[in-house]
Protein backbone atom coordinates (compact mmCIF):
# COMPACT_ATOMS: atom_id res chain seq x y z
CA UNK A 1 0.00 0.00 0.00
CA UNK A 2 1.37 3.43 -0.84
CA UNK A 3 -0.02 6.62 0.53
CA UNK A 4 0.06 9.86 -1.07
CA UNK A 5 1.45 12.90 0.72
CA UNK A 6 -1.12 15.85 0.59
CA UNK A 7 0.29 19.01 -0.71
CA UNK A 8 1.65 21.58 1.38
CA UNK A 9 0.28 24.02 -0.54
CA UNK A 10 -3.17 24.07 -2.50
CA UNK A 11 -6.67 25.13 -2.42
CA UNK A 12 -8.92 23.93 0.80
CA UNK A 13 -10.67 21.49 -1.62
CA UNK A 14 -7.29 20.25 -3.03
CA UNK A 15 -5.16 19.94 0.53
CA UNK A 16 -8.76 18.96 2.33
CA UNK A 17 -9.49 15.88 0.35
CA UNK A 18 -5.84 14.87 -0.59
CA UNK A 19 -5.54 14.85 3.46
CA UNK A 20 -8.50 12.53 3.64
CA UNK A 21 -7.41 10.31 0.89
CA UNK A 22 -3.89 9.61 2.82
CA UNK A 23 -6.05 9.08 5.75
CA UNK A 24 -7.72 6.43 3.88
CA UNK A 25 -4.88 4.92 2.57
CA UNK A 26 -3.39 4.68 6.09
CA UNK A 27 -6.24 2.15 7.61
CA UNK A 28 -5.58 0.23 4.79
CA UNK A 29 -1.67 0.11 5.40
CA UNK A 30 -2.12 -0.55 9.27
CA UNK A 31 -3.90 -3.60 8.15
CA UNK A 32 -2.33 -4.78 5.62
CA UNK A 33 -0.70 -8.57 5.98
CA UNK A 34 -3.16 -9.73 8.92
CA UNK A 35 -5.13 -12.60 8.60
CA UNK A 36 -8.91 -12.90 9.28
CA UNK A 37 -8.79 -14.48 12.47
CA UNK A 38 -5.88 -11.70 13.85
CA UNK A 39 -8.33 -8.77 12.67
CA UNK A 40 -11.34 -10.19 14.35
CA UNK A 41 -9.19 -10.68 17.49
CA UNK A 42 -10.27 -8.32 20.31
CA UNK A 43 -7.40 -7.00 21.86
CA UNK A 44 -8.88 -3.95 24.26
CA UNK A 45 -10.94 -4.64 27.38
CA UNK A 46 -13.91 -3.70 25.47
CA UNK A 47 -13.54 -6.76 23.26
CA UNK A 48 -15.71 -4.42 20.71
CA UNK A 49 -12.40 -2.93 18.95
CA UNK A 50 -10.93 -5.07 16.55
CA UNK A 51 -8.69 -4.11 13.13
CA UNK A 52 -11.76 -5.85 10.98
CA UNK A 53 -14.01 -3.93 13.16
CA UNK A 54 -12.35 -0.64 12.48
CA UNK A 55 -12.11 -1.06 9.06
CA UNK A 56 -16.12 -1.73 8.59
CA UNK A 57 -16.68 0.96 11.28
CA UNK A 58 -15.00 3.27 8.90
CA UNK A 59 -16.94 2.31 5.59
CA UNK A 60 -20.20 3.42 7.59
CA UNK A 61 -19.02 6.26 8.84
CA UNK A 62 -18.36 7.31 5.04
CA UNK A 63 -21.61 5.90 4.22
CA UNK A 64 -23.56 8.20 7.06
CA UNK A 65 -21.84 11.35 6.14
CA UNK A 66 -21.66 11.43 2.63
CA UNK A 67 -24.78 9.63 1.27
CA UNK A 68 -26.83 9.89 4.04
CA UNK A 69 -26.42 13.44 5.09
CA UNK A 70 -24.96 15.16 2.00
CA UNK A 71 -26.51 13.32 -0.58
CA UNK A 72 -30.07 12.69 1.27
CA UNK A 73 -30.03 8.86 0.95
CA UNK A 74 -31.28 6.10 2.80
CA UNK A 75 -29.50 4.35 5.16
CA UNK A 76 -28.16 1.16 4.45
CA UNK A 77 -26.00 1.01 7.49
CA UNK A 78 -26.40 -2.37 9.67
CA UNK A 79 -26.31 -0.45 13.34
CA UNK A 80 -29.87 0.03 14.87
CA UNK A 81 -30.90 2.43 18.27
CA UNK A 82 -31.66 -1.55 19.61
CA UNK A 83 -27.82 -2.46 17.84
CA UNK A 84 -25.95 0.71 17.58
CA UNK A 85 -21.98 -1.24 17.84
CA UNK A 86 -23.05 -3.63 15.02
CA UNK A 87 -20.68 -1.37 12.50
CA UNK A 88 -17.65 -2.62 14.63
CA UNK A 89 -18.90 -6.76 15.12
CA UNK A 90 -17.18 -8.95 13.00
CA UNK A 91 -19.56 -11.51 12.28
CA UNK A 92 -19.50 -15.16 10.88
CA UNK A 93 -18.37 -15.13 7.43
CA UNK A 94 -17.37 -11.85 7.02
CA UNK A 95 -13.76 -10.91 5.69
CA UNK A 96 -10.82 -8.49 5.97
CA UNK A 97 -10.72 -8.33 2.57
CA UNK A 98 -14.15 -8.05 2.31
CA UNK A 99 -14.42 -4.82 4.48
CA UNK A 100 -11.43 -3.29 2.55
CA UNK A 101 -13.48 -4.09 -0.96
CA UNK A 102 -16.78 -2.67 0.94
CA UNK A 103 -14.41 0.54 2.56
CA UNK A 104 -12.66 1.21 -1.11
CA UNK A 105 -16.07 1.09 -2.55
CA UNK A 106 -17.51 3.70 -0.43
CA UNK A 107 -14.75 5.74 -0.49
CA UNK A 108 -15.70 6.02 -4.40
CA UNK A 109 -18.98 6.78 -3.44
CA UNK A 110 -18.39 9.64 -1.29
CA UNK A 111 -15.82 10.97 -3.31
CA UNK A 112 -18.03 11.31 -5.98
CA UNK A 113 -21.06 12.91 -3.76
CA UNK A 114 -18.52 15.38 -2.35
CA UNK A 115 -17.38 16.19 -5.93
CA UNK A 116 -20.96 17.10 -6.64
CA UNK A 117 -20.97 19.95 -3.96
CA UNK A 118 -19.20 23.24 -3.04
CA UNK A 119 -17.76 23.07 0.27
CA UNK A 120 -20.38 25.92 1.14
CA UNK A 121 -23.35 23.69 0.43
CA UNK A 122 -25.82 23.20 3.30
CA UNK A 123 -28.17 20.41 3.71
CA UNK A 124 -31.01 19.87 6.13
CA UNK A 125 -29.40 17.99 9.48
CA UNK A 126 -31.44 17.16 12.17
CA UNK A 127 -34.61 18.67 12.42
CA UNK A 128 -34.03 22.43 11.72
CA UNK A 129 -30.72 22.73 11.50
CA UNK A 130 -28.20 22.44 8.25
CA UNK A 131 -25.01 21.19 7.64
CA UNK A 132 -22.77 22.34 4.97
CA UNK A 133 -20.22 19.69 3.04
CA UNK A 134 -16.96 21.68 4.43
CA UNK A 135 -17.80 20.57 7.93
CA UNK A 136 -18.76 16.67 6.63
CA UNK A 137 -15.64 17.09 4.86
CA UNK A 138 -13.83 18.21 8.22
CA UNK A 139 -15.72 15.90 10.41
CA UNK A 140 -14.73 12.08 8.10
CA UNK A 141 -11.05 13.82 8.24
CA UNK A 142 -11.07 13.59 12.28
CA UNK A 143 -12.81 10.50 12.57
CA UNK A 144 -10.59 8.95 9.71
CA UNK A 145 -7.78 10.51 11.92
CA UNK A 146 -9.16 8.58 15.33
CA UNK A 147 -9.62 4.98 13.64
CA UNK A 148 -6.13 5.10 12.12
CA UNK A 149 -4.78 5.90 15.46
CA UNK A 150 -6.51 3.21 17.72
CA UNK A 151 -5.43 0.83 14.50
CA UNK A 152 -1.65 1.97 15.61
CA UNK A 153 -2.51 0.64 18.90
CA UNK A 154 -4.36 -2.63 17.73
CA UNK A 155 -1.79 -3.75 15.67
CA UNK A 156 0.91 -3.16 17.97
CA UNK A 157 -0.76 -5.08 20.10
CA UNK A 158 -1.89 -8.32 17.80
CA UNK A 159 1.99 -8.43 16.50
CA UNK A 160 3.94 -5.69 17.10
CA UNK A 161 3.92 -3.74 14.44
CA UNK A 162 4.58 -0.40 14.66
CA UNK A 163 5.12 2.27 11.67
CA UNK A 164 3.43 5.26 10.04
Amino acid sequence: MTRTAPPLAADERATYTALLDYLRATIELKVEGLADGDAARAVLPSKLTTAAGVVKHVRWVEHHWFEVVLAGRASRAPYTMEDPDADWRVEEGETLAGFLADYRAQCAESREVLAGLELDAEVPFRGDRTVSARWVLAHVIEETARHAGQLDVVRELLDGTVGD
